[in-house]
């Protein structure tokens, strides 16, 4: 008779980990994974929509990316991984006999963190290339403009939240009538290298003069101590 053998079931050694945002955006709740490791958790990546974290419907055309980086408890920690626009709201966003101007950059943030960033901004009407290459510079003079000066924390919330698109969208509209403007998709490239810190380190010459400093010294004490040894 052949012997009934149990089948492991793998979910029950499994654990809930509750997704948390990072908390430039809240750190709201933004999912929950099951693991049997929380290590197994590291690096990977989760998906919400921005309506998920501001509960606002008029974010729910955006989904953002975030990966996770560390483990607290039941709770995955995540970092910021990028964003975009849903495919829909960009294909609604396309009309006939009108221009769409695409910029596409790769900025550093003050705080090290490498970004690529794509702007995109929709006309009433159709523009002339010369045009659209004004709008491309303003663009780009923004959105590095604003790299240089803030954090990565800082920089992704005003590209996410509209601040970044607005500002560009005040200083394009002097060149033609625009419908719409905004970074549709942001992508983090690397992020900056955490230095250990620097051992000082005793130049060879140094370090043999004061071995032999330190023989001579020895030396001395030797002959001094047999010389109290011989009067004793």
């Amino acid at each position: 008779m052949s012997k009934s053998t149990r089948v492991k079931d793998k979910w029950r050694s499994k654990k809930w980990y509750t997704v948390v945002a990072p908390p430039y955006f809240g750190s709201v709740e933004i999912g929950a994974i099951p693991a049997d490791d929380p290590q197994k958790l590291l690096g990977r990546v989760v998906e919400a929509t921005l309506y998920d974290i501001t509960e606002d419907f008029a974010h729910q055309y955006l989904k953002t990316y975030f990966q996770i980086v560390d483990i607290d408890e039941k709770r995955a920690l995540t970092i910021f991984k990028g964003h975009e626009y849903s495919r829909d709201y960009l294909r609604s966003l396309i009309r006939r006999k009108t221009t769409k101007v695409d910029g596409i950059f790769d900025v550093t943030t003050k705080d090290g963190y490498k970004i690529r960033v794509a702007a995109c901004a929709f006309t009433t009407t159709r523009i002339k290339t010369s045009q659209e290459r004004e709008i491309r510079a303003i663009m780009k003079k923004i959105i590095e403009e604003k790299a240089q000066t803030l954090t990565f924390d800082q920089f992704v919330q005003e590209a996410v939240l509209g601040k970044i698109a607005s500002d560009i969208y005040n200083n394009a509209k002097k060149i033609t009538p625009l419908r719409h403007v905004g970074i549709r998709k942001t992508k983090l490239l690397s992020k900056p290298e955490i230095k250990a810190p620097l051992v000082k380190e005793v130049p060879v010459i140094e370090a043999a003069v004061e071995a032999e400093e330190s023989e001579e010294e020895y030396s001395e004490e030797e002959e001094s101590t047999n010389e109290e040894d011989q009067e004793e």
